[in-house]
């Protein structure tokens, strides 16, 4: 294929044309995953929702395995192939290696996509995101699985080598950038993870198949959770690196510094995967020893780097807010920022939803007593949807306001929509992930379609608070799926039907198309962030109050007489 160059003129950016259609291709893909793991979330939520409890159990598990294969795989996985190819090509101002392999690997996790939602929805695969055996799915589940993996695996592959291409052709001096670091983290970390699921997926096909008799189950747990909690440390890479980048679109921030942005990209590498043992805290196979040293001295090394991370993006723009003159008090930088801007507010309430909701509830996961109060209760998913669908996709979903008009050359339609959406979507998922957690810890189960067990001869009285709790995790819930349909709608008429972008026009889209100006008088002392210390002693403080309720809190449980 022939390499041709475009120069955005609003972002000045630099687009390969065949990396810019993968980039578009990808993104699209995830999105139409993202609706279909939207309307299957519907039936989830308003199953849960103790007021309406919509499906029939069978019903039920057919679509909660769809909604979490379609959201915690497809979705993120195709968008952060897209973001692969920009942190690599875009960012390096290079042609992308090997365009006809990474379109063969675009076909294949599409292929992958569809053959396994094909599956699902024949009903013989309800086996929910995880899988588990004995619980069997038909054998096209597991080998779209596969597939969509290899087809990810390759894009790595095109990704490291088109970091290959840019060191050769010297299209960069120094080090790469920060965000592309941040993406190598990514990619990386999605080799381990799709390595953990070949070596689980492939047997387990095959025994789908009756070729091989029976696969063990707790080392089908062990293994499978090298992939299933790893893909979700691809997210934290990815989307941190998204972080940086629009820190870096909205106000010119810098990195505070950039040797401790990737000594803790550098952490993720080295710790991130053994966190996945809380998984495998209640299970017998496993000796202590093992789950102490992963979930406390190993996990600690990579929540360190999400604090590292948590700390330098605010304070990168605090320190360029301070520069452009917002310094009175410890918050004006803060107040003073643009909320009407939703790629912002959308990584704001990404960064802090993820730290206190998702970071905080994860730790205390990890710790092996703690863990048993709410193991396999809805406090799990209500951790996930924090660090998933808040830290996650919140931040891909305040990124693609960027995207639209510079990738795709269009006008966002109904700017309106897009200053509100953050606080919408992201408020509404607060909400959910909180009454979630608390509906955990008073034991509401995670997966069974009634929590009420209607029928069952020993009937079990909930309190009330965990039929409130539960409620409010259905109507805030069902705000949050309308929320994100609208943004879904938002995107897909933007592309469709915006207005063309000529070159250099910036028309009504919400959010700024040129990177700042470098602020006059930047200095070798960039000011002090005493508003971001301040922040992060709060987390602090959250931090320990939030595991000494729960230290207490198991106290009461365990009596000793």
């Amino acid at each position: 294929m022939a390499t041709t160059y475009r120069i955005c003129p609003r972002s000045g950016l630099q687009f390969d044309t065949n990396a810019e259609k993968l980039m578009r291709w990808h993104a699209v893909a995830g999105v139409l995953s993202l609706l279909v793991g939207g309307i299957m979330a519907l039936g989830v939520i308003l199953t849960r929702w103790p007021d309406v409890k919509l499906l029939e159990a069978e019903t039920f598990y057919m679509v909660l395995t769809a909604h979490g294969v379609d959201m915690l795989i497809f979705w993120i996985i195709f968008f952060e192939m897209a973001v692969l190819i920009f942190a690599s090509s875009t960012l390096l101002r290079c042609r992308l290696a090997t365009p006809r392999i990474a379109w063969v690997a675009f076909w294949l996790m599409a292929l992958g996509a569809i053959m396994t939602n094909v599956a699902i929805f024949q009903g013989g695969s309800s086996v929910m995101f995880t899988s588990y055996v004995p619980m069997q799915a038909q054998w096209h589940f597991y080998l779209g699985l596969i597939l969509f993996a290899v087809g990810a695996l390759v894009t790595c592959f095109v990704f490291l080598g088109t970091l290959v291409v840019a060191k050769a052709e010297k299209t960069y001096e120094g080090s790469v950038p920060l965000v592309t670091f941040g993406a190598l983290t990514a990619c990386i970390i999605a080799i381990f993870t799709i390595a953990s699921g070949a070596v689980i997926l492939i047997p387990t096909m095959l025994w789908s198949l009756g070729y091989i008799r029976e696969i063990d189950s707790l080392m089908y747990r062990v293994v499978w959770w090298g992939m299933g909690h790893s893909s979700q440390q691809i997210n934290v890479a990815a989307h941190v690196a998204i972080w940086y980048a629009i820190a870096a679109i909205v106000f010119g921030a810098k990195p505070m510094s950039e040797k401790v942005s990737r000594s803790a990209y550098f952490l993720y590498i080295l710790f991130l995967q053994l966190a996945c043992a809380h998984h495998l805290l209640s299970d017998p196979g496993m000796g202590a020893e093992w789950k102490v040293v992963n979930t406390s001295y190993f996990m600690y090394f990579a929540v360190l780097a999400s604090m590292i991370h948590g700390m330098t993006v605010p304070g990168a723009i605090e320190q360029a807010q301070r520069l452009k003159g917002y310094n009175k008090g410890l918050f004006e930088w803060l107040r003073k920022a643009p909320w009407g801007n939703p790629a912002f507010a959308a990584m704001f309430l990404s960064l802090i939803g993820f730290g206190f909701l998702g970071g905080i509830s994860g730790v205390m996961m990890g710790a092996e007593q703690l863990n048993m109060l709410i193991h396999n209760t809805i406090y799990v998913p209500g951790h996930f949807h924090a660090t998933v669908v808040i830290g996650t996709t919140l931040a891909f979903m305040g990124l693609t306001y960027f995207l639209v008009p510079v990738l795709f050359k269009r006008e966002l339609m109904f700017p309106g929509y897009a200053k509100l959406f953050p606080y919408l979507f992201g408020l509404s998922m607060y909400i959910v992930a909180l009454v979630m957690m608390g509906a955990g810890t008073l034991g509401v189960s995670r997966r069974h379609w009634d929590m009420a067990f209607a029928g069952a001869p020993l009937a079990y009285e909930w309190p009330g608070t965990a039929f409130l709790m539960m409620n409010l995790t259905g109507i805030f819930g069902t705000i949050a799926i309308v929320s994100g349909g609208l943004w879904i709608l938002q995107i897909v008429f933007s592309i469709l039907f915006g207005k063309k972008l000529e070159a250099g026009e910036m028309r009504n889209t919400p959010i700024p198309l040129t990177l700042p100006a470098p602020t006059a008088g930047g200095t070798a002392h960039p000011p002090a962030t005493p508003g971001t210390l301040v922040l992060a002693l709060i987390f602090l403080v959250a931090f320990i109050l939030y595991y000494f309720v729960n230290w207490k809190y198991l106290s009461s449980l365990w009596g000793l007489a």
